[in-house]
């Protein structure tokens, strides 16, 4: 699923215990909060269990089914008498799991995120409890998975004092306002999976990151008519739109090599600086929701390679056909809210990146220009930009200098670039 993905929901399995199955053929699909993929079976062979349903948050890595991979195709019967065999073997399997947790030893060296703490307080479980259990995630850091899934098989809880947590509380005293529902005029839409997903990855960005926005100002005059007298050719050479997109990340990828530094993300005291400058694009899709897609080693490709590929994500998000690895990766997030005619915004983070930029819409507007004349007003193709950075790592000094290079590159654009 791609290392920055830890878990993933079953949407719907696709066969069922008894089935037969060949190889490469899809068993079930699951869904990340990047997409939504098919997974095939590794072998050909009959299924003898399945140990998750539809619904169930899964850890990576962790067994979905077992297949027989030596079993041939079978008769009804045969399926039922291997339905059977399943519930009369299942006890054991539940006995032998619930006595392993009961043997964990507590890890005093495990970290304890403070989603995990909360959890813990919640369900009563004890600090040697909590670090007793094996993590899934990086390092074997514990994840809530792991959690749900030791509260699942949990029999034998260690004695020992609960769990302390010597943070401020969060919670605030002021009461939920009050929904005024009109039965009858007013309808309940309930979020589908992955706006509840963009939703939880919004709140815990803000609660991660302290957002600071810093806002320029861009002529593009010169960029919009280069653009302008080249689009019909390159839709003839190529097959292809040239849109503004791939100018934006051309001239994002070059700033982020001059200001490595926007280019990392934070793990607890540590600053990783990624070597790989992969631009996502924030895409919206006909259902309203959003997703992300990655230009993967920007910096490494012209205009013309960006614009192909750019096109090519753009129409796999709009046909919900992005592959997991075109969604992951991204060390830079762009949104272009100019597309729906903001003049600017401000973007929240995409996690674990650091920084966001929004651009806005190009619009002509009479402007104060110094000519070999002096001053003189006119029109010019002005566009906003603004950057969303993590203030624990990146200062007004770097996200204000990196954001004005940005608009140093667009408004020095070579107009010489042939297509």
């Amino acid at each position: 699923m791609g290392e920055s993905i830890s878990e993933a929901t079953i949407i719907s399995w696709l066969k069922n215990v008894g089935d037969f199955v060949d190889a490469e053929e899809t068993i079930l699909e699951v869904a990340t909060d990047k997409v939504d993929s098919e997974v095939p079976s590794p072998v050909s062979g009959t299924i003898t269990e399945i140990r998750f349903q539809k619904d169930d948050v899964v850890a990576v890595g962790t067994v979905l089914a077992l297949i027989d991979a030596d079993g041939k195709q079978k008769s009804k019967s045969e399926k039922q008498e291997v339905t059977n065999i399943k519930v009369e073997v299942q006890p054991e399997v539940t006995k032998q799991s619930n006595t392993e947790f009961k043997q964990l030893k507590s890890n005093p060296d495990a970290f304890l995120s403070p989603l995990i703490v909360s959890i813990a307080q919640k369900e009563n479980l004890s600090l040697e409890e909590v670090q007793s259990i094996p993590g899934s995630g990086t390092d074997g850091r514990i994840q809530k998975s792991d959690v749900f899934n030791y509260l699942k098989n949990r029999k034998y809880p260690l004695q020992s004092k609960p769990i302390t947590d010597n943070r401020q509380p969060t919670t605030s005293s002021y009461p939920k306002p009050k929904i005024n529902y009109v039965e009858g005029k007013d309808s309940i839409v309930e979020m589908d999976r992955m706006r509840k997903m963009i939703a939880d990855h919004m709140v815990y960005s803000k609660q991660t990151s302290p957002h600071v926005t810093s806002y320029i100002e861009v002529d593009v005059t010169n960029l919009v008519n280069w653009r302008n007298e080249n689009k019909n050719k390159f839709q003839e050479k190529y097959n292809e739109k040239l849109t503004f997109t791939p100018i934006f990340i051309e001239a994002v990828a070059k700033a982020v090599e001059d200001f490595p530094l926007i280019n990392v993300s934070v793990d607890e005291k540590n600053i990783i600086v990624h070597k790989d400058i992969n631009i996502g694009m924030a895409t919206a899709l006909p259902s309203g929701n959003l997703i992300v897609s990655v230009v993967k080693n920007a910096n490494e490709k012209n205009v013309i390679e960006i614009a192909k590929e750019v096109n090519n994500l753009a129409e796999s998000a709009r046909n919900n056909k992005l592959k997991p690895e075109q969604t992951q990766g991204s060390t830079f997030t762009i949104s272009n809210v100019g597309t729906f005619g903001s003049l600017m915004g401000t973007p929240i983070i995409n996690q674990p990146e650091v920084a966001i930029l929004a651009l806005g819409i190009i619009k002509k507007r009479p402007e104060v220009i110094t000519s070999e004349k002096g001053d003189e007003i006119a029109i010019r193709s002005m566009m906003y930009l603004s950057l969303s950075f993590d203030h624990r790592v990146v200062d007004g000094f770097l996200g204000g200098s990196f954001l004005r290079k940005i608009g140093d590159y667009l408004e020095q654009f070579d107009t010489n670039t042939t297509i």
